[in-house]
């Protein structure tokens, strides 16, 4: 039995299920939070754009599987909406959001990865994505401050997947500030700093911090759009989308 089926806690799958079912179950989960090594870009063997994004993760061994379909999954919503403007991926981890959200339109000049703390690897994964996507190349920018201390332009569309607590509300209220587009994928709700509005009498308490914050867009003048990536991926799933369109 590879030992690696032991670390996702599968080992009563492995008992009952034969080893090749059981790995591939293994490999496949989508929520999984280790690491996608280079040896399993063979799992995405396909010409599409997503398979040839995987493999280049795979091969930079640096981004557990969920990363990389949170920002897939987000991206690709996003860019269904918003078009062009510079990306500023705010608490962007390795910053694979803002490099997928040129892959996808390359009308968008420039992607800034913002965060308090790169990992030292994530300069890895965004040569393997540039060697696969050369017109990447000196377009993506990390910039390792507080998101307070971030520039925000009008035309910028500005992204955060996962921003834990009330830095989601920071990057909400620093965008409406320029009216710029903004996109976030809220998670680790912190219900002691963030407003439920007095709506959890109703709903689930994290439900309703989301629902103030889509309210606090609306009512500044902005054009919200509320969807959801696969719960399968992660159930912090709730994705905010909103662009200022006047009072």
């Amino acid at each position: 039995m590879p030992p690696f089926l032991l670390k996702e806690g599968r080992e009563e799958a492995a008992r009952s299920e034969p080893e090749g079912q059981a790995r591939i179950l293994w490999i496949m989960k989508k929520s999984s939070k280790n690491r996608l090594p280079p040896q399993q870009q063979s799992l995405f063997p396909g010409d599409n754009l997503f398979d040839k994004i995987a493999r280049a993760v795979c091969r930079a061994g640096t981004l557990p599987r969920k990363e990389l379909y949170e920002a897939w999954e987000m991206a690709k919503r996003v860019r269904r909406r918003y078009r062009g403007g510079r990306i500023l991926d705010l608490a962007c981890g390795h910053g694979l959001l803002a490099h997928i959200m040129l892959i996808l339109d390359d009308s968008s000049k420039i992607g800034i990865a913002v965060d308090t703390n790169i990992p030292l690897n994530a300069g890895k994964l965004s040569k393997e994505l540039i060697t696969s996507w050369p017109r990447l190349k000196n377009r993506i920018i990390y910039k390792q401050v507080p998101v307070h201390e971030i520039t925000i332009l009008p035309d910028d569309i500005v992204v955060s997947a996962h921003a834990c607590g009330s830095l989601t509300d920071l990057i909400i209220a620093r965008a409406i500030e320029q009216r710029a587009r903004v996109a976030v994928l809220p998670c680790c709700h912190n219900l002691k700093e963030s407003s439920s509005g007095g709506l959890e009498g109703w709903m689930d308490k994290t439900l309703a911090v989301d629902t103030v914050r889509a309210e606090t867009l609306r009512s500044n003048g902005y054009k919200i759009v509320t969807q959801k990536i696969p719960d399968e991926i992660t159930p912090k799933n709730r994705l905010l989308m909103g662009e200022y369109l006047g009072r």
